[in-house]
């Protein structure tokens, strides 16, 4: 068992002495989720295979967010983003601007990328590099200011 894994499993049966509910109903469906998952795989998940189930589920969630702000329910959004606090927890720390600004710098050289029409190229190879390090927005958001 993954030991990403076994965090998950403590810390619900820690929330449930706590009666913390909101933690509790949020890890309780990414567990479902990960099972979910190992179900649709057919084999045990690594930490990698969860981190990119959460990472799955945390982007649902801001999409939520995005729809519930242009429907003015701040109630759901405060609901939302509380869920992405606790899973948050199992992601891996982001890279910070500045590392990702000089992978992209580097990346651009390498494809002798000039216009906004080697996006694509630079994107892919971004990607590869950061592997679940940075959002791609914000890689996007980047590659698209060195390019314009």
């Amino acid at each position: 068992m993954s030991k990403l894994l076994d965090q998950i499993n403590q810390e619900i049966k820690e929330a449930m002495k706590a009666k913390e509910t909101a933690k509790l109903s949020t890890l309780r469906m990414l567990l479902s989720d990960v099972k979910n998952k190992k179900i649709e795989l057919q084999k045990d998940l690594t930490d990698e295979d969860i981190q990119k189930v959460v990472k799955s589920v945390v982007k649902q969630r801001k999409d939520s967010i995005e729809s519930y702000s242009s429907g003015g329910r701040d109630d759901l959004v405060k609901k939302e983003e509380a869920e992405i606090k606790v899973l948050e927890d199992y992601l891996p720390e982001e890279m910070d601007d500045a590392s990702l600004e000089k992978i992209v710098d580097e990346v651009v050289a390498e494809t002798g990328a000039s216009s906004m029409k080697d996006m694509g190229q630079v994107m892919g190879k971004v990607m590869g590099k950061v592997s679940g390090e940075a959002d791609g927005n914000r890689v996007k958001e980047v590659v698209q200011k060195k390019l314009s």
